[in-house]
């Protein structure tokens, strides 16, 4: 079927629950665009830069490749042909402004600097005012807010004095006040590529082949720049006042943590994860408490952005493998199964601290050599790495964190020899 092929509505494979009267596959520069704001990325003025505009209502509107909620776009299209959302439904922004102001800063106007979410996502409905009343359908891909976080990890701390209460950052019942942000992906493609140092071309055949052609226009639309590809985002939570997250003469503790469910949710003990983060957040809180800022930023990229069947492949492979779990063969396992040791991939990390306004973390609470690279050749500067406690680091969890240790991790200890990870063993699967 030729790319711009169309399908009558009483096809089979057209059959969707609205009153249309064809599907247009795909689309070529200069069709059904004509209506749609440009984007100038990386312009310092919001009106100059333009909206991004990913509705799936007003094709004459759109901008994007792809559309708005990441990953639950999916949920979205399941809700509408149920006939639970209204197709053409128009979110009511009333009231959901930013609790708390972010920026603009310098770093919003460096085109390279951020690349991969939308320094206006989250002030849409001020900036963009006057192009909604006009009709157009802009939505907020930032949304911040207010929050109290309660863990037992927190309450443990308070009951051996290691935090104590101070009714503004810490309450008494435990629970820690926050400022919580939500990021979905906004991607500028020439950006993306140079970070990756692939050609925008070979970038964007890749992300069309790879995802089964889900996104045609990847490559029949190289007018169209910015891309919101259907995964996970991000979740920060700042504990003290967020604008002193771009004052470098405030101490900022930060960790930059991606996600682990079965860990951070469920406390499996064959990971760091929870601990890590835990610990990281008393860290957050202390630092808070003494007149600095705390940050967390917390990416979903779940099992190294393998995802968890493969994460947990891996894990039969380990315990079942001749000799047992041993930190020697930590990564092979790992490599043997998804062909590669790790797709997290960091450099598109920073950006989220460019938003903010970060020019230094004093405190940063990571042994990751890739996330220390991926931040300071960004042009942060980082002080002191702070480890995880080795009374944290569960018995399963050693095979990990010496194989990391001895592979470039952070430490301030004895780095573990090849003889010496060979005798470091996770218990078996029974």
């Amino acid at each position: 079927m030729a790319p711009d092929a169309v399908l009558p509505t009483d096809s089979p494979a057209a059959a969707v629950p609205a009153p249309r009267q064809h599907i247009r596959l795909t689309s070529h520069p200069g069709q059904g665009s004509a209506g749609a704001p440009t984007i100038r990325w990386g312009a310092a003025d919001p009106i100059e830069r333009g909206p991004v505009v990913g509705t799936t209502t007003h094709r004459s509107q759109r901008n994007v490749i792809g559309t708005h909620s990441g990953s639950y776009g999916v949920y979205r299209a399941l809700a509408v042909a149920a006939g639970n959302l209204e197709r053409g439904h128009r979110a009511d922004l009333t009231d959901t402004s930013p609790t708390d102001v972010v920026g603009p800063h310098p770093q919003w106007a460096d085109a390279d600097r951020i690349v991969s979410i939308d320094p206006w996502g989250a002030t849409v409905a001020s900036v963009y005012a006057a192009q909604i009343a006009q009709g157009y359908d802009i939505r907020p891909t930032i949304a911040v807010t207010k929050a109290h976080i309660d863990l037992p990890e927190i309450r443990q701390a308070m009951a051996f004095l290691r935090l104590r209460p101070d009714g503004r950052v810490l309450l008494d019942n435990g629970s820690a006040v926050v400022t919580k942000v939500a990021l979905e992906p906004v991607w500028w493609l020439p950006g993306v590529a140079r970070r990756f140092n692939v050609s925008e071309g070979e970038l964007r055949r890749t992300l069309f082949e790879e995802t089964g052609g889900m996104y045609p226009e990847l490559v029949t639309r190289s007018d169209i720049e910015v891309f919101l590809p259907p995964i996970g985002g991000q979740t920060l939570y700042i504990f003290g006042d967020p604008r002193d997250l771009a004052n470098p003469e405030v101490t900022l503790t930060a960790r930059i943590h991606d996600e682990c469910n079965g860990s951070d949710v469920f406390g499996s003990d064959i990971c760091t994860c929870r601990p890590y983060l835990t610990h990281a957040i008393e860290e957050c809180i202390q630092g808070a408490q003494q007149g600095g800022v705390g940050l967390i930023a917390y990416s979903r990229k779940e099992g190294r952005a393998l995802g968890e069947v493969t994460k947990f492949l891996v894990y039969n492979a380990r315990k079942r493998q001749v000799g047992g779990d041993s930190a020697d063969k930590y990564f092979l396992r790992t490599e043997c199964v998804a062909g590669v040791q790790d797709m997290r991939f960091q450099e598109l990390m920073p950006d989220v601290l460019h938003w903010l306004g970060v020019k230094k973390i004093h405190r940063l609470v990571s042994m990751s050599n890739d996330k220390y690279d991926a931040i300071t050749g960004s042009g942060i500067e980082v002080g002191e790495r702070i480890k995880i406690p080795d009374a944290l680091v569960p018995a399963d969890a050693r095979v990990e964190i010496e194989a990391k240790i001895a592979a470039g991790y952070f430490t301030d200890g004895s780095v573990p020899t090849e003889s010496d990870l060979a005798g470091v063993k996770g218990r078996g699967l029974d």
